[in-house]
């Protein structure tokens, strides 16, 4: 399970290890993880970490979408564009100015929709907010 604080405010989320256990791997390797959860700019209402400076592993697509539900967490290894973790908070075509792109779903976060909606917002109002993602125990 991962523990993601967002500016204080802490969500749980359940690992798809059967469904994208490359992408859950790879996660695993440089958590925890200190950067900025950031709105993004194409994809609609959304989050995002950039993590381009990360040295990833060759990872494949596995439970890969372009469409994520809300709270489906996206690893994005780089394939056409920067490397990033994607939060979707609402509806979401993961997309860049390269065009749609498909990110591994490896991970869901439990939280409500209004909690993941004022992630985006407060991204959207206040820009950058500050993020820790580790892994913890049930």
């Amino acid at each position: 399970m991962l523990s993601i604080n967002i500016d204080g405010t802490t969500f749980t989320a359940d690992l798809h290890e059967d469904r994208a256990p490359e992408s859950v791997a790879a996660v695993r390797e440089f958590l925890p993880l200190e950067s900025e959860i950031m709105h993004v700019r194409w994809s609609g209402i959304a989050t995002w970490i950039d993590i381009d400076e990360i040295s990833l592993p060759e990872i494949p697509r596995e439970n890969h979408t372009v469409y994520p539900s809300r709270g489906e967490l996206l690893l994005y290894p780089g394939y056409r564009n920067e490397q990033e973790i994607l939060l979707p908070c609402g509806p979401t075509c993961f997309k860049s100015p390269a065009g749609e792109l498909a990110g591994n779903h490896f991970a869901t976060v439990t939280a409500s929709a209004e909690a993941l909606r004022e992630i985006e917002r407060a991204t959207l109002r206040d820009g950058v907010h500050d993020v820790r993602i580790s892994e913890v125990d049930r």
